[in-house]
Parts: C-alpha cells; structure tokens; sequence
C-alpha cells in the first residue's frame, strides 16, 4: 500500500496520530487523569474526537475503553518519558508498511481541541516546509503535545538521541524540539491543557460559557450512544419549537424523538433527519393552524363567512 496523492492546495494532508496518555498526573495526586470527564466526555475520548480522520491513531498508554477503536502500545520501560512514548507509538503508525507523511502529537487533556484545529497545523506545516507545527498558549509559550510533525524528521531526530544518549529514557521533549525547524500557531483555547483540578474545573465552567454548549451537549450525547451522524440541529430546535407551540409542550421532546426513530427506520442519514423533519413540523404547522382558526379553515370544512341568519 502507497501513500495518497498529495492534497491539493488548501486542505491539510493525510496524517497519523499519537496521543500521549500515560503520565504519572502527579499535580492531580495520581489520578486517572485521561478519564476525567469535561463536558460529559472523558479527556481522551475528546481528544481522540479531534484526530477522528487520522489514517491510524496510536494511543500510549494502557488499554482501556475509549469511543473510537485506536491502536494501544506502551514505552520500555513504562513511564520512561515523552520521548520514549513518541517512538513507542511512531512504530505502530504503520498501515501496510507505510506511514503517513505527517503525525499528529498530542497529550490526552486537551479539553478543547478540535478536528479543525488540527488541520491548521498540518496546513501550517505543508505550507511553511518547517519539520512541525506547534500551537502556543496564552502566554506565548510552546506547546509541543499539540502538534503536527513531520514523520521523517522525528524518526530521524529521535535516532540521533537514541544513539547519543544510549536510548530515549528520561530525556525531555525540548531535546527533540530544539533540533527541529519548527513554524507556531498561536491558538490559547485549543491549546489549553489539565494539569491541575483547577485546570478541569476552568475547564469544565468553559464548556458551559463558551457558547458552544450546546453543540457540546450533541457531541456528547452522540459518544455516549455510539452514533456517528452530522445533522441540523437547527431543523431539530425548530421543529421543537414548532411543536411546543402549535401542539403542547410536552410535544418537543416526544416529536424530536418519533423523527430521529423514523429517520433510523428509513435511511438513516442527515436527510432522513431533515425529511422527517419537515413532515413532523409541517404537521405542527397545520396543527397550530386549526387552532388559530378555532377549526374553521378554508379546507376544514367551517363556514367562511358569519352566518347570515
């Protein structure tokens, strides 16, 4: 198998991903820190979210549950460092003997990382010609676990330290970054991390007055039931509403309910959602008609005109 065609000008190109996920979380007194939950999600599985379109996401760290299949592997010795778990997982980021040209690097707290954040960092790198593209925080420092790198400059770095330090153990990630040319992206949200509980508490206030709480809610919900499916949920809030109004208000929840179970009968994708919509909100629409008119429509039957007697 052979890499893809190089993308066209403009979109970011194929990559892999390695998350990171196995630190000590010692400034969270040991705890699990990847399955803390911000916004309902565990911290992996929001990152693991963001770098969804990856050809093959390698995550170091010791297997567990996670919303998506990814690939599990662990540095030798566990907890050797940075350094040690990026070699660990740049060898699993084969598919069919071949790696992408481009890695994604990242940690596993990464609270607001999204899947566009990403491709600005590989667009970043292809267009510049840099060996990676880093995000820098608020305050202008680098982040080297929110990353996009590419594969052959990181082999070929983490060779060289292998070789000179008689292996990778311990050593710290600037060792690797400070050999590479590397471009930045300033991005103070994406780059955001958790290594503290008032971190996951900033965060978790974030998620909520951000203005995007609701699309954090749909993505929730949508990981915690196994469905992948983009759809409208403007449609959805308007046939709510529709029903709310036109019917009763206990009628929003049931309507958007009997749409999506229709939708699921039928085709299943984001059309169905969007037809069986507009059928359920054209009836409401009716409904609230028949009302307004007190049942006396043109259609309904009803005298048009006040009776003359």
């Amino acid at each position: 198998m052979t890499d893809a065609a190089p993308a066209a000008p403009g979109t970011p190109a194929p990559y892999d991903a390695v998350v990171l996920a196995g630190g000590s979380a010692r400034r969270l007194g040991g705890a699990d820190k990847p399955g803390v939950r911000v916004g309902g999600r565990a911290l992996l599985d929001r990152v693991l979210a963001a770098c969804a379109d990856a050809r093959t996401t390698v995550v170091v760290a010791a297997p567990r549950p996670t919303a998506r299949p990814v690939r599990w592997t662990r540095e030798d010795p566990p907890g050797g460092g940075p350094l040690a778990a990026l070699a660990a997982g740049l060898r699993h980021t084969t598919a069919e003997h071949t790696a992408a040209e481009h890695t994604a690097v990242l940690s596993a707290d990464l609270p607001f990382l999204r899947p566009a954040t990403i491709g600005r960092l590989l667009t970043a790198l292809r267009d510049t010609g840099a060996d990676g593209a880093l995000l820098t925080d608020a305050d202008g420092r680098d982040q080297p676990l929110v990353a996009a790198y590419r594969t052959a400059a990181l082999r070929r770095e983490l060779a060289a330290l292998r070789a000179a330090h008689d292996g990778l153990t311990g050593l710290p990630l600037r060792r690797l970054t400070g050999a590479l040319h590397l471009t930045r992206v300033p991005d103070p949200l994406a780059s955001f991390d958790c290594d503290t509980w008032d971190d996951i508490a900033d965060a978790r206030a974030r998620i909520r007055e951000h203005g995007h709480v609701l699309d954090e809610w749909i993505s929730a919900v949508k990981d915690e039931l196994g469905i992948d499916l983009d759809v409208d949920t403007g449609v959805l809030l308007d046939l709510a509403r529709d029903a709310a109004h036109g019917v009763a208000r206990p009628a929003a929840p049931l309507t958007t309910f009997l749409v999506g179970y229709a939708a699921a009968r039928g085709a299943g994708g984001p059309e169905a959602v969007a037809e069986a919509a507009r059928r359920a909100t054209a009836l409401a629409l009716r409904w609230q008609e028949e009302n307004d008119g007190d049942g006396k429509s043109a259609s309904g039957g009803g005298p048009s005109a006040p009776d003359a007697g």
